[in-house]
């Protein structure tokens, strides 16, 4: 019975994720619950405090199931040839941080409205320095992608993240203005690595951790269970994130510059969807390689962006409009690329049990 869900729902990821999206606009209010349900909140110094909400929880559900999925031998292939793991990092830092700039220059040139290009570079140098998502471990594992590799990618960009995410910021201060430039300097100075610890890296190790303590046949009975979890886990925090989202992009209605971020952010994720996919194929990595640095890639940790945006610029709210964007658009974007895997995959592509490519 568990089998034909997982199945229904693999095959329907799309249509189903669409379906969430649609009831946080007309029915936002549980959606935004779940976001404000929060158990304690831990402060060791004066700016420095980790809130252990739902959505927090959820997330590090979505990564502790990523580490169960991953094999000790598969990681150390991952570890012992760390070609994929490089690229995936160097190509996740240049880029977003070179879109951000075209768009600089080209909005600059082009848009009849200062201010608003300001915000989008701000929102943009935002999903440019966050590490990659966490919920790319799901959508990889549902596609059949190396989850070693895939797990990978956000712990290590996750660990960067302290010395690359205000490298990022402060690169792109510099071509914004006045006191967008400001914020985007301050923004560099906070620290963020306490959450991300909290919420990637933490439940990450005590997957793999649990996995060592496992048999295959305790791996092959827990496995379509936690396959089921993980996917209603995805969904409904996505409608999460949408049912805040989605509101607050209607308040704000202004047509032209709305069609602006949108056509920016999904040129900017299809952009990075299709370089993780170019690259992979040009480096001759098989299938499994190649769909985990496609998701990895394409998939930002804007959750966190958009918590560091409502703190630290809530003199500039309209910021939030290209993070929010981005952050549905991934969503989309990945599950279409989900159902062009899903049909095009042949026999020979699909991950065997016990292989560690997919969470059977």
């Amino acid at each position: 019975m568990i089998q034909i869900f997982n199945h229904f729902i693999h095959k329907n990821l799309l249509k189903i994720l669409l379906i969430a999206y649609g009831l946080a606009i007309f029915f936002p209010q549980f959606g935004v619950a779940i976001k404000n349900l929060s158990f304690f909140r831990l402060q060791w110094t004066s700016s420095n405090e980790i809130n252990f909400s739902l959505p927090l929880v959820m997330l590090s559900f979505l990564l502790l199931n990523a580490g169960l999925s991953v094999k000790i031998s598969n990681l150390k292939k991952v570890l012992l040839f760390p070609g994929p793991l490089m690229i995936g990092l160097v190509s996740n830092f240049l880029i977003p941080l070179g879109f951000t700039f075209a768009f600089a220059f080209l909005g600059k040139m082009f848009w009849h409205e200062p201010d608003e290009i300001q915000n989008v570079l701000v929102g943009l140098a935002i999903i440019a320095s966050m590490p990659i998502a966490g919920s790319s471990t799901a959508w990889a594992q549902s596609s059949g992608g190396n989850p070693a590799l895939v797990l990978g990618l956000v712990v290590a960009s996750t660990l960067f993240s302290p010395l690359l995410s205000p490298l990022v910021l402060k690169s792109i201060a510099y071509i914004t203005a006045g006191d967008y430039s400001e914020d985007l300097h301050e923004l560099a100075n906070q620290g963020t690595s306490a959450f991300l610890t909290a919420s990637i890296v933490v439940p990450s190790l005590i997957g793999i951790g649990l996995r060592t303590l496992m048999t295959e046949k305790h791996w092959e009975s827990a496995g379509p269970g936690l396959k089921m979890a993980n996917l209603l886990n995805l969904i409904l925090l996505n409608y999460s994130n949408a049912s805040v989202a989605l509101p607050t992009a209607f308040s704000n209605w202004d047509a032209d510059f709305l069609a602006m971020i949108a056509l920016t952010t999904t040129l900017l994720c299809s952009t990075s969807f299709f370089a993780g996919w170019s690259i992979s194929k040009l480096m001759k990595f098989k299938h499994p390689e190649r769909v985990a640095l496609t998701y990895a890639l394409g998939m930002s940790n804007n959750g966190t962006g958009l918590v560091l945006a409502s703190s630290a610029l809530s003199d500039h709210p309209l910021v939030m409009l290209p993070i929010i964007f981005y952050n549905l658009g991934q969503q989309i974007i990945a599950g279409v690329f989900n159902s062009k895997i899903s049909e095009n995959s042949s026999p020979a592509e699909a991950p065997k049990n016990g292989s560690g490519s997919h969470p059977n």
